[in-house]
């Protein structure tokens, strides 16, 4: 919870030796004329709004038009914003930290970190000219599932999550009056990551299929040599199970292959663990995070086509490779500290997106690829073009790309639905942002769908423009201030005419499922 209530008892407990802490919960908020009253426990406050349970339920209260009485009442003149974080250790222990330097900084507070133990801290953010203390940043760095469990316990404001929230934990969520977590303004993606094999520099095997990787962490191939590699077992390494990133691998890598993990797999709490088994032992896989990779070699995902995908910081931005891992923020819906609120604003802007990328996971920055930067993905289309997808059809995608170049600002679709991923639903927000203020005026924007190759070309064609359509709207609906006379937002679609990946599986054919942004 936000924890002005804490601050309120440590106070109130000072004045008043005798007090018991529930007693110090109990407010009275009288309206100016005196006419209504309202008793209950604080809950919270957020240097203007209070945040009471009463007899009617939780109510939110405007501090401006009402007098507190009572021990739990905030000091008003000294308030300090206070904020519990909660979940994920690589976001808690390596990004946020880094976050939170830039925006002291940016806002002219000192930032002085104090440990409580390994994994509990504290920011306390002073401005300098006046020397008051800001806010309190506190931070439970261990897992995803914990940090969710601190939620619905109300001992968290905001989750740090490296996977999407579960149906159960919404449902959760909701019953304890969180309202609906995966709504609008409720969760956030700060960063990009992804999930990547890993074997020792050591290992001959530089390259793997998803099913054959899902196929080795279920336990159906157990010897390097179906993979091409020496006549020795496979030992498998995976993060902590209470991860997020260990439920993120399961969601990507098992679960569409319908195999279920091994027993014989060695869990590591800290990627640093895993990244340090993995290097010494010759005859060792694992899957971590891009951010983590450390000294281990990444293995090359292939396809039975001969298309192959390698991960880097680029593929990861535009969703071309497939195994992404965003890494979220999660809020209730109830309103949080000024302080609070103009970091979380922080983390969105240009400044921020420098930070994130020096601390080595992936910026959410629309970037502009030319088209002589892309590879051989024009190559590639017209080597693997089926009977359907005909001559004149390439050289119009051709002329139509060729003189423009690609956003690393891409969209996709969940699996068998219409409803853009995680990724892209923050890509909307991005975008929509960037016409707002203006950065493509005078510009061309083409909206360019594609799909995979499962039917016939040209219901595939139409499903791709209507889906690049989709994206469009979304767009236009977001970006509520943007001036359309100002930008020109168009869209097209080519189907199954340039792929990412090979469609022999459900992964290669998500791949390629998309809408891509276009401009000149």
């Amino acid at each position: 919870m936000i924890t002005i209530l804490r601050a309120a008892v440590c106070a109130a407990l000072f004045l008043f030796q005798g007090v018991q802490y529930a007693a110090a919960q109990d407010v009275a908020l009288t309206s100016r004329d005196g006419k209504i009253e309202l008793s209950g426990t604080l809950l919270g406050f957020d240097g203007v709004f209070y945040r009471i349970e009463t007899e009617y339920g939780e109510l939110t209260i405007d501090g401006t038009g009402v007098d507190c009485a009572g021990p739990g009442c905030p000091n008003l003149e000294n308030f300090v914003a206070e904020l519990w974080l909660s979940g994920s250790a690589t976001m808690g222990k390596i990004l946020m930290p880094a976050l939170i330097d830039a925006f002291a900084t940016r806002n002219g507070y000192r930032a002085t970190r104090q440990d409580e133990d390994e994994n509990r801290f504290t920011f306390v953010l002073v401005d300098q000219k006046s020397n008051k203390t800001i806010a309190r940043f506190m931070f439970r760095a261990s897992n995803t599932d914990e940090g969710f469990a601190d939620l619905l316990a109300d001992e968290a404001d905001i989750v740090m999550s490296l996977r999407e929230m579960r149906p159960d934990e919404r449902q959760r969520a909701r019953e304890a009056g969180l309202g609906d977590m995966t709504g609008l303004n409720r969760s956030r993606v700060l960063a990009l990551d992804a999930v990547v094999p890993v074997v020792s520099a050591s290992n001959p095997v530089r390259g793997i299929s998803p099913l054959m990787l899902a196929q080795v962490f279920a336990g159906k191939i157990t010897n390097w040599n179906v993979l091409g590699g020496p006549d020795a077992p496979i030992d498998l390494h995976l993060p902590d199970d209470s991860s997020g990133l260990a439920q993120a691998i399961a969601d990507q890598v098992l679960r569409p292959s319908g195999l279920e993990l091994s027993k014989a797999v060695t869990r590591h709490p800290f990627p640093a663990d895993l990244a340090k088994a993995v290097a010494k032992d010759p005859f060792a896989i694992g899957i971590t995070s891009y951010a983590e990779r450390r000294n281990m070699a990444i293995l090359t995902l292939t396809g039975t086509c001969g298309f192959s995908l390698d991960v880097s910081r680029r593929a990861i931005k535009t969703e071309d490779y497939p195994l992404t891992a965003p890494m979220f923020l999660y809020f209730p819906a109830r309103r949080l500290p000024q302080a609070a609120r103009e970091f979380l604003a922080f983390t969105r802007s240009p400044t921020a997106q420098i930070v994130i990328r020096r601390a080595g996971f992936v910026d959410q920055t629309p970037e502009e690829i030319p088209v002589e930067d892309q590879g051989n993905r024009f190559t590639n289309a017209i080597t693997v073009a089926g009977a359907d997808i005909t001559l004149e059809e390439l050289q119009r995608m051709t002329a139509t790309l060729k003189p423009m170049a690609r956003l690393s600002t891409s969209f996709r679709f969940e699996a068998g639905s219409a409803r853009l991923d995680a990724q892209s639903r923050s890509n909307v927000q991005q975008l929509a942002r960037a016409l707002e203020v203006g950065q493509y005026d005078a510009r061309r924007l083409l909206f360019v769908g594609f799909s995979d190759g499962d039917g016939a070309a040209d219901a595939n064609r139409e499903i791709a423009l209507r889906r690049a359509e989709a994206v469009r709207r979304a767009v236009i609906t977001a970006a509520v201030t943007v001036n359309l006379e100002r930008v020109v937002l168009d869209v097209d679609a080519f189907g199954e005419a340039m792929p990412m990946a090979c469609d022999d599986s459900a992964w290669g054919r998500q791949a390629n499922r998309r809408v891509e942004v276009w401009v000149r």
